[in-house]
């Protein structure tokens, strides 16, 4: 390992709000240095970046579109400028669309991809070439269930998240020889504004199919990419975990 955890940087995407957050907090109470991506929502990145400040973190803002190559490599610059360089990268930028294939237009089936799992790809080609000279790395994607089994009415998500599962795991063996892991983590609903789109009714007919009998909460997401990413999680490679309250067994 290059340095000690605790001294480590974390970069998250989409770490405005929601999953990527909760993760940015998680690892602040370590005090980690934390670099915060976002697209657009710069009051609300700034809001997660003052609340891991307090936790005792370093932390830097940064906004880039993960769709971009160019947008991505100026982010990089910036970022390596401060001497903040990844030695931890957690892939959580996306988005979601529910509705009936056959509605769903070209476009927008290419942005889903393109974010969800174009995005992956190009931040993960962009910080792995540190992490391989050092002999030491964690990536961890955040997935989906449905990129397990598949979802009626999302299947453009889906089909990216299964995406983003079969990067993984080939990733994974690709980077194992130079002390890298690649992980991903697989939520199925989570309290987020990304379940705003359905009805408390349709929230409340799911959370009945789940054993646990509710959505994730962020925190706990939150606290397994954090296990995945720690030192001791070493030989812990090309897994898709399944958090998801016992609803996918």
């Amino acid at each position: 390992m290059s340095k000690p955890f605790r001294e480590q940087t974390v970069l998250i995407t989409g770490a405005s709000r929601g999953i990527g957050a909760a993760v940015a907090e998680r690892f602040a109470t370590v005090g980690m240095n934390v670099v915060i991506h976002y697209l657009q929502s710069h009051e609300a990145a700034n809001e997660i970046a003052r609340r891991c400040s307090v936790l005792g973190s370093k932390v830097m803002t940064i906004t880039a579109d993960v769709r971009s190559s160019e947008q991505l490599l100026r982010m990089r610059e910036k970022l390596e400028a401060k001497g903040y360089v990844p030695d931890i990268l957690v892939n959580n930028a996306g988005v979601s669309h529910y509705g009936m294939l056959a509605d769903l237009s070209e476009n927008e089936w290419d942005r889903i991809f393109e974010i969800n799992l174009k995005g992956s790809f190009l931040m993960t080609q962009l910080f792995m070439e540190a992490m391989v000279r050092q002999k030491y790395g964690r990536i961890v994607n955040i997935s989906s269930i449905w990129g397990m089994t598949g979802a009626s009415c999302e299947v453009a998500y889906s089909a990216a998240k299964g995406g983003l599962n079969a990067f993984t795991k080939a990733l994974a063996k690709e980077l194992a020889p130079s002390g890298v892991t690649v992980n991903a983590v697989a939520p199925g609903p989570v309290d987020t504004e990304m379940m705003s789109s359905f009805s408390q009714e349709e929230k409340n007919a799911i959370m009945q199919e789940i054993p646990v009998g509710r959505f994730a909460h962020p925190a706990e997401i939150a606290s397994l990419v954090y296990y995945l990413s720690l030192p001791e999680s070493g030989y812990i490679t090309g897994q898709i975990v399944n958090a998801s309250g016992g609803w996918v067994t």
